[in-house]
């Protein structure tokens, strides 16, 4: 079924996100605030995610009022089916750092807990699920389009972690490509959310169990395991869908420009 005003909708998205992404920064000043009634860093931090995703949430719901705000960014999808993919991705991470690296002895619960579930929960919401999401859902644009300005932000946002040029370039082009990698793992799970939001928590709980690396680059053995766990994802997915005689969503004719609206 072809989207009746896919204009109207991009701009919502647009207009939603840009929103949002103001109110984010702004996040800091809004979780002291916060922090003075509940008392507890940890759940004034995730309180500041939803209130600066309101207008997520109010784009969504403007977009497709006869769905629920929850199906739409794919939360009512199996999470059984998430648990079990994500920490079968996320293995050689582990093996990795089992293997290769020191166990962090200086974790603080807090952050571990914000650092992982809470910063792969809202990442992939905000980010898959309403920016990426609703664009390849609910508009004609293909992958290439959908995600491209996503992942930018993405990865944009992550450029802090640098500290000279040469990192700089290396965390962008890590965290752009994990950008692009989650939204392949969205669709191609039929739009269940949980898949990328637990991988990508499982990752990030690797690097912070483990003396990895202060940032999202990472060294060479690293980044071995990490390419591991990303081919493991791929080449399972891919044999998965094949084994149950499905077709790849993500393909030639879904690049750019899709013929039908994909829900």
């Amino acid at each position: 079924m072809k989207s009746k005003l896919p204009l109207k909708i991009i701009l919502t998205i647009f207009l939603s996100f840009t929103t949002y992404y103001i109110l984010f920064f702004n996040f800091k000043p809004i979780k002291v605030g916060l922090d003075k009634i509940t008392q507890e860093g940890l759940i004034s931090y995730i309180l500041t995610y939803f209130i600066i995703g309101i207008p997520i949430f109010a784009g969504t719901f403007l977009i497709d009022r006869g769905r629920s705000i929850l199906k739409n960014l794919g939360l009512l999808s199996n999470i059984y089916i998430g648990i079990s993919t994500s920490l079968l991705f996320a293995c050689p991470m582990f093996i990795g750092g089992f293997l290769y690296f020191k166990f962090n002895k200086e974790i603080h619960f807090e952050n571990l807990i914000a650092g992982t579930v809470v910063a792969g929960f809202m990442e992939e919401l905000y980010f898959r699920g309403f920016l990426f999401g609703l664009l390849f859902r609910k508009t004609n644009l293909g992958f290439i389009p959908s995600i491209i300005l996503g992942a930018l932000i993405f990865a944009l946002g992550h450029l802090y972690q640098s500290k000279d040029i040469g990192e700089l370039l290396g965390i962008f082009m890590i965290t752009f490509s994990g950008a692009i990698f989650f939204a392949w793992l969205f669709v191609e799970w039929g739009y269940n959310l949980w898949v990328p939001i637990l991988t990508h928590t499982f990752m990030n709980l690797c690097w912070e169990l483990f003396q990895v690396d202060d940032s999202a680059l990472g060294g060479k053995t690293a980044n071995v395991f990490r390419g591991i766990t990303i081919l493991t994802a791929i080449i399972f997915t891919i044999w998965y869908k094949k084994k149950r005689n499905k077709k790849l969503i993500i393909n030639r004719q879904t690049l750019l420009l899709k013929k039908r609206n994909d829900k």
